[in-house]
């Protein structure tokens, strides 16, 4: 895979096509000196279990993996905390209010966005709701359901990152004796 960085051909600050690698993070303009570090958008992934150990999947109602398996969860807001943003896209996402959200592990990923990939860190967090009841699929997921932890498959899932993480996450849960 290209390097992130050779997506960029411009500098971003006056526009020069003299912009060029200048470590393996970053990149520099001839012309006015800016240097560009490429960092990883921050992203969140919910892990939330209903009173019968089941977990929330969603379906993906869009690309990437249309129609996969998923997590509830999405990309931070400016000036949001992890906490603040696992909350908004669990509600935009399930109408589910979020009551706790415990910070678990974090794992980079590559996200393929409009076709350009993003390169992010997905953090991942165990959500407590107000009600596991009362829910619906919404804004980027087709359908939500709970389902139980030993009929989790990650090969379902349509994103590396939700794979990995659903497989450290059963680990956590449920050690393998």
């Amino acid at each position: 895979m290209e390097h992130p960085l050779s997506q960029f051909k411009y500098c971003p600050k006056c526009g020069s096509a003299h912009f060029g690698v200048n470590n393996c993070k970053s990149k520099q303009c001839a012309d006015c000196g800016f240097v560009y570090y490429f960092n990883p958008s921050s992203a969140t992934v919910a892990l939330i279990l209903n009173e019968q150990n089941e977990l929330l999947v969603c379906r993906r109602a869009k690309e990437p993996a249309q129609g996969t398996l998923d997590l509830p969860g999405g990309f931070i807001d400016i000036a949001e905390t992890g906490e603040e943003g696992v909350s908004r896209e669990v509600k935009e996402e399930t109408g589910m209010e979020v009551t706790k959200a415990e910070y678990l592990f974090s794992l980079p990923n590559t996200y393929i966005y409009s076709g350009f990939p993003v390169q992010t860190l997905d953090m991942f967090f165990r959500c407590t709701v107000t009600d596991t009841v009362h829910f619906k699929a919404m804004d980027d997921a087709a359908e939500a359901f709970f389902l139980p932890l030993k009929e989790i498959r990650a090969e379902e899932f349509g994103l590396r990152s939700i794979r990995k993480g659903l497989e450290k996450f059963l680990e956590i849960k449920a050690p393998i004796p």
